[in-house]
């Protein structure tokens, strides 16, 4: 019954896949002219995008991911590294029409922009109301925050961000609430997609789908107002669920959940035990800086 509920929330086909990129580049479009504006106070001492924690900088929102020469956005259903790219594209068009049922092999890849097809490395951006990049191990996330002039966040500038000044377990307060954060959420794109949930997890199409009467399972960034810890007058949205992000551990470290872990730990939900070099559907990342 649930595969039967799941493959219905296919059921839009190619029409909702377009509606959904639709989303992702006016997302990312709009990112670029809606940047936060800079305020004053303490403020002041961070961008725009990043809110002061203590002496840190944080990303306000999930990063997303242009092309660091030319600014123009890259797919967040692709691993942002020229070979992870093409790899992907070129394996799952031809093994997305070998599994699942028949709805999921109709369902299409994603478009690769024009510019990923060559030469080009990934710069992160934080921006409200786009699809955030997933599909990042360790060493892209650090190397598209180091190509924005940040880095990734250690552990502990990274949890005490998530958990605000009151240093509650969650964003919101002390106690889980359902609903109020993208996590925990009931249905595994994989399970849908592939039949199986441990299998297919570089699968591009992961990100794109639909849970019928809810909404995306992975949602634009900022887009859970109440999943957010406020310092001074910035909030810091998602730092529980939509996805793991990496923090600045050469061991491999993730950190928050993502949108289909059964977790209730918010600010204090780790996963230690990938190589840096792992990378999947549900992996991000936010960047750091020192405060000026």
């Amino acid at each position: 019954m649930r595969k039967k509920l799941a493959l219905h929330r296919l059921a839009a086909g190619a029409s909702w896949i377009c509606a959904a990129l639709a989303l992702t580049w006016a997302g990312a479009g709009q990112a670029q002219g809606d940047a936060p504006q800079p305020a004053a106070g303490k403020s002041a001492r961070c961008p725009a995008e990043m809110a002061l924690v203590g002496r840190t900088c944080v990303d306000r929102w999930e990063i997303a991911t242009v092309d660091h020469a030319t600014g123009r956005p890259l797919s967040p259903y692709y691993a942002p590294a020229p070979p992870l790219t093409r790899f992907a594209h070129e394996y799952w068009s031809v093994e997305s029409g070998r599994i699942g049922d028949e709805r999921a092999r109709r369902m299409p890849l994603p478009p690769v922009p024009e510019v990923q097809r060559g030469k080009f490395a990934p710069r992160a951006i934080s921006r409200p109301g786009v699809v955030p990049q997933g599909y990042l191990s360790y060493h892209t996330a650090r190397r598209a925050c180091e190509n924005a002039g940040k880095r990734l966040c250690t552990e502990e500038e990274w949890v005490r961000a998530c958990k605000g000044p009151a240093a509650r377990r969650h964003p919101y307060g002390e106690q889980y609430a359902p609903g109020v954060c993208n996590v925990n959420r009931q249905q595994h794109p994989a399970f849908v997609l592939h039949g199986n949930s441990s299998v297919g997890h570089l699968d591009p199409r992961l990100n794109l789908l639909v849970e019928h009467g809810v909404g995306p399972l992975l949602q634009l960034t900022g887009e859970s107002p109440r999943c957010a810890a406020t310092w001074d007058d910035r909030a810091v949205y998602d730092m529980v669920g939509n996805l793991d992000e990496w923090i600045e551990d050469e061991s491999g470290v993730f950190v928050g959940g993502f949108y289909a872990r059964g977790t209730t730990q918010g600010c204090e939900a780790r996963i230690a035990n990938h190589s840096p070099a792992y990378y999947d559907y549900s992996l991000g990342t936010r960047c750091c800086r020192d405060a000026r």
